[in-house]
């Protein structure tokens, strides 16, 4: 039986100006050591006019990868764009700066997700942050509705699910990820863990620096996929933002979307992620104070 083919989207802005032109020749000669035969490497390009675009037709033309250059309205719609124009059966999403660093990895995700008619799987990563250190992002599945939880670049996704689920939100300019991921729980799709570190990915800080913007869109994520569940008002959506504190009737309700076996465990890893949010308030707090 022929293997599927896997398409890796990767959306590109300006590679020259931002000094990005190493970190994507990285991943781009790693994914080309994958063992894995079919694999299509999707560039959408933001329109750039440093000479990325002349960069990028020097791989186009020795067959490393297929690029799209044109005007677009951030990360999310390029995601979007690289879904529609994908031949792959499944997709995973990678930035300039991100990389995998296991050859064998995709021909093992592609092998478990085919044994497993698995709509799309979760991995562990190593996460580069941006002050040069490096931790490993361990998934927390059970806390997928207060945090991100796990990398995103350690996911891979069956085409024909995101299609179906109409795609990212491009409302939520810096969590459509988070919101999707959600969705795709709350609907029902069939996940499979892969045990495996296969991937490298850069610690974004879009949203960090911009908290006020973040916590509004995770506010109205919240509401978009919870309103029909629980009762909402800003007090509620505040406190379920801010600290991972969910009203008990929204709680047991969404307990309801993971096996039964795994509610006990649901419910301890939800008040957990509640008490490291009033931790962290607790210490900034106290920091403010002594300073």
């Amino acid at each position: 039986m022929d293997e599927p083919f896997v398409t890796i989207i990767t959306p590109t802005h300006n590679l020259l100006d931002n000094n990005q032109a190493d970190s994507f020749n990285l991943l781009v000669e790693l994914l080309d050591m994958q063992t894995y035969p079919n694999i299509e490497h999707l560039i959408i390009d933001k329109a750039s006019d440093d000479g990325t675009v002349e960069f990028l037709k020097e791989y186009k033309n020795q067959g490393y990868l297929t690029f799209y250059s044109g005007t677009d309205t951030g990360k999310f719609n390029a995601f979007n764009k690289g879904v529609m124009h994908a031949k792959g059966k499944y997709v995973t999403f990678l930035s300039c700066d991100d990389f995998i660093h296991d050859i064998t990895s995709i021909y093992d995700i592609v092998n478990t997700m085919e044994a497993n008619n698995s709509d799309f799987t979760f991995a562990p990563a190593y996460c580069r942050h941006p002050e040069g250190f490096v931790f490993l992002f361990a998934p927390s599945m059970h806390n997928a509705f207060q945090v991100m939880p796990c990398a995103r670049q350690a996911m891979f996704f069956k085409k024909t699910m995101i299609e179906k689920e109409g795609y990212f939100d491009e409302r939520f300019k810096l969590l459509a990820d988070f919101d999707f991921i959600m969705r795709i729980i709350m609907k029902g799709y069939s996940p499979a863990y892969f045990d495996t570190n296969y991937v490298t990915y850069k610690l974004g800080v879009q949203a960090q620096e911009n908290q006020q913007k973040a916590e509004e869109e995770i506010k109205a994520i919240y509401n978009k996929n919870f309103r029909t569940l629980c009762p909402l008002n800003e007090d509620i959506l505040n406190k379920m933002a801010r600290l991972s504190e969910f009203p008990k009737p929204l709680l047991d309700k969404l307990a309801t979307y993971f096996p039964e076996a795994d509610r006990n465990l649901f419910y301890e890893k939800c008040e957990q992620m509640h008490q490291i949010r009033l931790n962290a308030i607790n210490a900034a707090q106290q920091n403010q104070l002594q300073n």
